[in-house]
């Protein structure tokens, strides 16, 4: 079994699957190769040839090459471990060690915390109550913590000891991990949670040349035009969002338009109810000055007719 294919699985997983089947067990590639993830088609494809290499295309480019045998687990490694090395006791892979000169300086050892100088016991502290006071505790200035040797060149430092390793005895060689005998048939291994993926012209064939030749009466030729499509259809849909987004602000102008004007009219309404109000107190007003007024004439008229009367008597 072959298997190429993409895996897009959210914004971390963007990668060429390229499984083998080899003696029972399927072998992922070693190397991390990227896929496309936008909306267009795409032509993927594997070429494996007969000493052992291979090479992964994207859209005809290559993406990937390199050996069966390297990339991928089909063989035990050729080295392993040699089990019966072990590391010399005396061997000593430390690059730096304490100075056996380097003294800790007498004054050195302070406590991390001292009692706040500052502190003073309250006034009101009852030591039968609440306690023999103590004063709270701040941060020593002179701490400087726990004292360390400087560090030197280790004088017997041999380097990092490297394991030996032996040849292993399970490695066998293959030179034909490249060959499959039979190719009985090609499935899909689709696992997807938004619809909309096709697939069509799947090519099986032992020629490059062909397979190419493939790709440009195929492939080659859709290409373009639907990029021009998707292009088409970005700038309808740009342009009904635009018309959506006039039409919106349109009916938003409209209705503020018709706040604005019923606020203005409010405003009248209100106006004009004070005009009244102011009318009315106006003639109230004016209603009672005459009457004031008639009730004085009559008083007056009421005082000569009395002063007259009294002349005459």
């Amino acid at each position: 079994m072959k298997m190429l294919r993409p895996d897009i699985c959210g914004p971390g997983t963007k990668k060429v699957h390229v499984i083998f089947t080899y003696k029972g067990k399927n072998l992922l590639t070693k190397k991390d190769i990227r896929c496309k993830d936008d909306e267009f088609t795409h032509l993927y494809t594997l070429i494996v040839k007969s000493d052992n290499t291979y090479e992964v295309r994207i859209d005809g480019e290559k993406v990937e090459s390199g050996e069966l045998e390297a990339d991928w687990d089909f063989l035990p490694p050729k080295k392993i471990k040699d089990p019966e090395a072990k590391k010399p006791e005396d061997w000593d892979d430390k690059k730096k060690i304490d100075d056996p000169e380097d003294k800790k300086p007498e004054d050195w050892d302070k406590p991390q915390h001292i009692p706040d100088p500052d502190a003073k016991k309250p006034d009101d502290w009852d030591d039968e109550i609440d306690g023999e006071w103590e004063p709270p505790m701040i941060d020593n200035p002179d701490y400087k913590g726990e004292w360390k040797p400087k560090q030197i060149d280790n004088p017997n430092y041999k380097g990092e000891w490297v394991h030996p390793e032996i040849d292993n005895p399970e490695y066998q060689p293959d030179d034909q991990l490249y060959k499959y005998d039979d190719i009985g048939a090609i499935g899909f291994d689709l696992w997807q949670v938004k619809s909309g993926t096709i697939f069509d012209n799947i090519l099986v064939t032992d020629s490059v040349e062909y397979a190419e030749q493939f790709a440009k009466e195929t492939f080659e030729k859709t290409k373009e035009g639907e990029k021009k499509m998707k292009d088409e259809q970005d700038e309808k849909e740009r342009k009904e969002r635009e018309e959506e987004e006039k039409k919106r602000k349109e009916e938003e102008d409209k209705k503020k338009a018709e706040e604005e004007d019923e606020e203005e009219e409010e405003e009248e309404e209100e106006e004009e109810g004070k005009e009244s109000e102011e009318e009315a107190k106006e003639e109230d007003a004016a209603e009672e000055g005459k009457e004031g007024a008639e009730s004085e004439e009559s008083a007056t008229e009421d005082e000569e007719e009395e002063t007259k009367t009294k002349d005459e008597l």
